[in-house]
């Protein structure tokens, strides 16, 4: 459930960046709560006219506080400093106590932190699973469910009705898994794990004015590890800035159908998004490319006097600004990817994720995917070569900016940079067989 972004410092909590975390997988043990805190599933909303209002956004105004200690000896220990914070910046004692009165700490959360799909997967098994049988199934059916709400949010905000029900499918497989790992407790664990405390303390913060707010209540806390709320998987920061009352209740709740779709029309709107913009653009490349021009944003005239022209004819406007993407290097496909795609990793910042939710979009309107095969006798790097890898590239003098074992942009324009020194094709496909030469 669902990552490729800076995150905000607690003093500066209540004005959330614009995140959204990945897909609904749940840990497997659910926190223990204590007696005092009681947990109930969502009731789903009922049926209400289509009414989209735009809202103001209500924020307490924090006060200084000291900053969080660098490490704690205990979970405990970091509620009790988290508590004092909270309360300094304006929190009432009592919500910050109900909070986390029953969080502990979640260990796999955080081990799903450091491991999540879209960064370890080869792309077309993420490709795969992003379209599987059961997801096209069962979207199509929740697509023609919910056409006449997908269609007048695509009229309002001009996002593709089959992205917005896509990132719906990607996030809760159509509101049917909606996380059953209480928020405090994968929050809390978050930022006492210390890698992202700053992301994850803003977003307890940001829970709490949520629950005055009246958007959460008490009894429904419950979300994915990485703290994803409802059936598209806001982040409490992000629901805050972007929520919209979709079914025009008075209520702005992320686990009713309308409001979630709405929301999430209304945030990749904030994103940029350009009606009547595909988000990538699959294309042929000329026998003489030259694969150092990949990874550059030009203009399509451009491109097309490059020799670069979509695969099936399709029209792109000349003045269109697009980036050419090799996700699986020279032997697959190759994409031009527009602002739309850029959209889409506002709520997870992976291109793979991009790729999945414009693939599941197409297959629910009922259109073709890729044309080009998958090169799918290559086979992924460990952790432990990619450490390797990224130092040799870095000695040799193609900096990667750090070898922290997994393979992001940085690492692979390094690699490409080395490829073309080194005699290979420059596609920054980094694989057991193109990098044989540096992980051993």
């Amino acid at each position: 459930m669902m990552l490729k972004k800076q995150y905000l410092a607690l003093a500066a909590v209540m004005t959330p960046a614009l995140l959204i975390v990945g897909c609904a997988t749940q840990p497997a043990n659910k926190p223990v709560r204590q007696p005092n805190v009681q947990i109930s599933k969502p009731i789903p909303a009922k049926p209400r006219p289509i009414i989209i209002e735009e809202t103001t956004v209500i924020k307490p105004t924090p006060k200084p506080q000291p900053a969080p200690q660098a490490s704690y000896r205990s979970f405990e220990d970091w509620k009790s400093d988290f508590s004092m914070r909270a309360i300094a910046s304006g929190f009432n004692t009592y919500d910050v106590q109900r909070l986390l009165a029953g969080a502990s700490l979640n260990s796999q959360a955080i081990s799903s932190d450091n491991n999540q799909a879209e960064f370890v997967k080869m792309p077309w098994d993420y490709a795969d699973s992003a379209v599987s049988d059961g997801r096209v199934s069962r979207g199509q059916g929740k697509f023609a469910e919910q056409r006449s709400l997908l269609n007048s949010l695509e009229s309002r905000y001009g996002v593709d009705a089959g992205v917005i029900a896509a990132i719906w499918g990607m996030e809760s497989s159509f509101g049917a898994v909606t996380g059953s790992s209480y928020l405090p407790s994968s929050l809390g664990s978050l930022a006492y794990d210390g890698r992202r405390r700053d992301f994850a303390e803003s977003q307890l913060t940001s829970l709490l004015t949520l629950l005055n707010r009246g958007d959460v209540s008490w009894s429904q806390l419950d979300g994915s590890w990485a703290g994803g709320m409802g059936q598209t998987q806001f982040i409490p920061a992000t629901w805050l800035e972007q929520g919209v009352d979709g079914d025009g209740d008075g209520h702005r709740n992320p686990w009713a159908t309308a409001d979630a779709l709405a929301s999430t029309a209304n945030y990749l709107n904030s994103a940029g998004w350009v009606r009547g913009l595909k988000p990538f653009y699959e294309v042929r490349l000329p026998a003489s490319f030259d694969y150092r021009a990949a990874s550059s944003k030009r203009s399509f005239s451009d491109w097309r006097a490059l020799g670069v022209n979509p695969i099936d004819g399709a029209y792109v406007d000349a003045g269109a600004m697009l980036e050419l993407w090799l996700p699986a290097g020279k032997d697959g496909p190759a994409l031009l990817t527009s602002r739309n795609f850029d959209a889409i990793k506002v709520y997870n910042n992976s291109s793979n994720y991009a790729l999945g939710v414009s693939l599941l979009a197409k297959a629910l309107k009922g259109e073709s995917g890729l044309i080009q095969s998958w090169p799918r006798y290559e086979r992924p790097l460990s952790t432990m070569q990619v450490t390797n890898l990224q130092q040799r590239l870095t000695s040799a003098g193609f900096d990667t900016k750090g070898a922290d074992g997994v393979i992001g942009t940085n690492t692979r324009n390094a690699f490409a940079r080395w490829q073309a020194a080194n005699g290979q094709t420059p596609d920054g496909f980094i694989t057991q067989r193109s990098a044989a030469q540096l992980i051993w």
